[in-house]
């Protein structure tokens, strides 16, 4: 059964057993990881949005694993980011097994961190899965040495971690926790930045702030992780570079390419969008939404709504099927959520957009600064921005 695997395969430990990151020299060892494509079923998780490949393609791309991507050079990363992205991404693991965990209610329940309590970031109330989680990270960065600065949705203020590490880190831990104890797919987001040499003379504090602060253009890596039926890690490398999913193989406990080179569809015909709060939305939106539901819109086709509530997963279905993914009220934060997001949608050939303006170019002024978002198909949201208006002003305040 496993007679294509040489001897030479390193089976990594499953992330529950917390395996060390490995250091840049055994990362380009084990490239000489035989290729095992082959015993993977690929080919019925590629998406229809996904390029077909012709076999040598195949051979040449998918069924690498995401520290062979990186490690390899075909990423096109240097050696710090190459390193840093092995911490992230064991990081992650812990928490895809923290999150499928039959323990995670206990965790609640046990009242572990500040339960109830909100985040720096002035939303949602933080739950246990969210300060452990940020935890997990915040110690991942530390031991890669290659981060000066993280700041989270987590956290009020930015943590200075070292004076001389080439990064910064911008992260929601855990985005969509309140959706944990109904099983309801979850994520992590985070973009990586250059630190501001050029700002080193400063105290701690304002120049850990001002790197946290860079625009969206100037993101160097952004990633998403969702945990779900399966655990995605779906990355860009940098302006270029494409965007490139990978998923868990959980037989041997690493990312492994399932989806090279990833290319949101110009059109969809999906919509995700709360329309529960159709009736507080400016009329430009309810126009939108109106028209294309009814087959009415450029494509004359008629648009179905999909919406999980959980931004991850809601913008991971619109990158492989097209459409839009959209929040109208100023709910999303722009460093950490919007600007990774969008500079992921914008390398896969989509839109990210609050409504006005490219949300890239729009420069941060507060950590947790809110914006309105809008994500996906580029047709499909240069329709809906045609309509002006979308906006959503009134915020009457949502239990739910």
């Amino acid at each position: 059964m496993l007679s294509h695997l040489s001897s030479q395969t390193t089976i990594t430990p499953l992330p529950n057993s917390r395996p060390s990151p490995p250091s840049l020299r055994h990362l380009r060892l084990r490239l000489t990881r035989p290729h095992v494509a082959a015993s993977l079923s690929i080919s019925s998780e590629m998406s229809s949005a996904s390029s077909p490949l012709h076999a040598e393609q195949f051979e040449k791309k998918e069924g690498k694993t995401l520290l062979e991507f990186v490690g390899s050079g075909e990423a096109h990363v240097d050696d710090d980011l190459a390193v840093l992205l092995a911490h992230v991404q064991t990081a992650c693991k812990r928490i895809a097994a923290l999150v499928a965990s039959p323990f995670n209610n206990e965790i609640g329940k046990s009242g572990g961190g500040r339960k109830g309590s909100s985040s720096g970031s002035g939303r949602d109330a933080q739950k246990p899965l969210d300060i452990i989680s940020n935890e997990i990270i915040l110690a991942s960065l530390k031991s890669s040495g290659k981060v000066a600065v993280m700041a989270s949705e987590e956290d009020e203020f930015p943590v200075w971690i070292s004076d001389n590490s080439p990064f910064v880190v911008v992260t929601d831990p855990l985005d969509g926790s309140r959706n944990i104890d109904a099983s309801i797919p979850t994520g992590t987001i985070f973009g990586v930045y250059r630190r501001l040499e050029e700002i080193d003379h400063l105290p701690t504090e304002e120049k850990a702030q001002l790197n946290s602060l860079q625009s969206g253009t100037r993101l160097v890596t952004a990633a998403y992780v969702l945990y779900s039926s399966a655990t995605i890690f779906c990355a860009s490398f940098g302006p270029g570079k494409g965007t490139h999913a990978f998923t868990l193989d959980q037989s041997i406990g690493e990312f492994v390419l399932t989806h090279p080179d990833v290319k949101v569809p110009p059109r969809g015909q999906i919509y995700s969008v709360n329309d529960a709060r159709y009736f507080d939305w400016p009329e430009g939106l309810r126009q939108y939404i109106d028209t294309v539901r009814q087959g009415k819109g450029q494509t004359g086709k008629k648009y179905s709504a999909r919406y999980i509530c959980s931004l991850v997963a809601d913008l991971h279905r619109t990158l492989l099927y097209g459409g839009i993914a959209m929040n109208p009220r100023d709910h999303l934060r722009l460093v950490y959520e919007a600007n990774p997001l969008s500079f992921l949608v914008e390398e896969a050939g989509g839109r990210g957009s609050d409504g006005k303006h490219r949300i890239l170019a729009i420069q941060p002024v507060k950590l947790h600064q809110m914006l309105p978002l809008f994500l996906g198909s580029k047709e499909d949201m240069l329709e809906l921005e045609s309509y002006g208006n979308i906006q959503q002003k009134v915020n009457p305040g949502y239990e739910v």
